[in-house]
């Protein structure tokens, strides 16, 4: 595909990722408010966030901190460094930890598959920390690991000093920082994410739910958890897909079990009634090919590093005009990853979206003769142009 060809068909697409706040305010009707201290709706695909109040606001996180403790121990897994049978033998400082519990016995051994079911639907404290004393050999240490991987992530408003969420000055977190982590769960993981769907979980005689109660209410939820404490008040982190559109809301500081359920819905609802998300082309597709001058070929391959996604308003795709340029005089040697060009796509001439354009593959250096008969070239294109 050439350049103009690829323009024109980006002009009917629009691939790229826009914010609702670039279109006119008439069009979306006013996000509902919540009675909540904080809240996100993301979509999950391509991470706009689409409503959100007071969303970086640090605050207590409780049990949404199991999500970065669960994160922790699937990454683990992923790494090789624990595996899923592994036997952990449950430290009297696990068993004897507070809050809600999974009923794990001191000296017993459990499984790591085990426990993680009993983090993420139980919201089990002490399987929290035989889990983090199993990774790290401590709390400490896997706070430490905890706080080292939400840098990585761009959780750039949360600290955590424990796996559970017991309350401390400063631990803390924010509505769209727990909407990244969910994001990154869903995204990773997909085989382990399917846990957080289950509706309880069995354990040393006890069956337990989970608390999440929009799974039983909303049949297109399907995650991730809550958390409770006193400081924090009632918080939960959930996601629902419909029509292959993906969601994640956060609420923090709701006033009871009931209402943060209720409050999540209104922005699930809000969200999937007013907005639409679609993936246009993949990342390291190749979108169109450009000359270059002294190499060993006379041609670049262009793509994106990342998918295009959008996210925006119903109805306003038709409105969207985008163009492309390629970077003037591309001069070997280009490595793969380059920047060569830019995708701009406007409403009404105002650039609300930019995107690079990479190289795809490197282009060496040409001989000798390729890069004296281009230079040559060069100059007269300088002069009659």
């Amino acid at each position: 595909m050439n350049i103009t060809t690829f323009a024109k068909r980006l002009c009917l697409l629009v691939p790229l990722l826009l914010s609702p706040a670039a279109f006119a305010v008439e069009m979306m009707p006013s996000p509902p408010q919540l009675a909540a201290k904080s809240y996100v709706l993301m979509d999950a695909s391509s991470g706009n966030v689409l409503v959100e109040n007071n969303g970086d606001q640090r605050l207590p996180p409780a049990s949404l901190t199991k999500l970065m403790t669960a994160y922790m121990a699937t990454l683990e897994i992923r790494r090789g460094q624990i595996g899923e049978n592994d036997p952990v033998t449950v430290s009297e400082n696990a068993w004897r930890t507070g809050g809600s519990r999974m009923f794990i016995k001191v000296g017993t051994q459990v499984s790591v598959s085990d426990l993680l079911h009993g983090i993420i639907i139980q919201s089990g404290n002490d399987a929290s920390v035989a889990i983090a004393e199993h990774i790290a050999g401590s709390e400490d240490a896997f706070a430490d690991m905890m706080n080292k991987t939400a840098g990585e992530l761009g959780l750039t408003n949360s600290h955590f000093l424990n796996p559970t969420g017991l309350p401390n000055p400063e631990h803390y977190s924010s509505a769209h920082d727990m909407a990244v982590l969910a994001r990154a769960i869903i995204h990773e993981d997909p085989a382990h994410y399917a846990i957080y769907s289950q509706k309880e979980f069995f354990w040393n005689g006890i069956k337990q739910p989970n608390r999440n109660l929009l799974l039983w209410r909303d049949k297109t939820v399907d995650g991730l958890k809550t958390g409770h404490t006193d400081e924090a008040g009632y918080c939960m982190v959930s996601s629902a897909v419909r029509d292959g559109m993906r969601l994640i809301a956060v609420v923090f500081g709701t006033v009871s079990e009931q209402a943060r359920a209720a409050e999540t819905q209104k922005l699930l609802t809000y969200g999937f009634r007013f907005f639409e998300t679609q993936t246009f082309y993949q990342k390291g597709a190749e979108l169109a090919q450009s000359p270059v001058w002294k190499g060993t070929t006379n041609q670049v391959k262009a793509g994106l590093a990342q998918d295009l996604t959008m996210t925006l308003p119903k109805g306003q795709l038709k409105k969207l005009q985008a163009s492309m340029t390629m970077n003037p005089q591309l001069i070997a040697p280009i490595a793969k990853g380059d920047v060569i060009g830019k995708v701009e796509v406007k409403l009404d001439d105002k650039v609300v979206h930019s995107a690079d354009l990479i190289a795809l593959d490197a282009v060496d250096e040409g001989g000798i003769f390729r890069r004296v008969w281009d230079s040559i070239r060069l100059f007269f294109y300088g002069l009659f142009n």
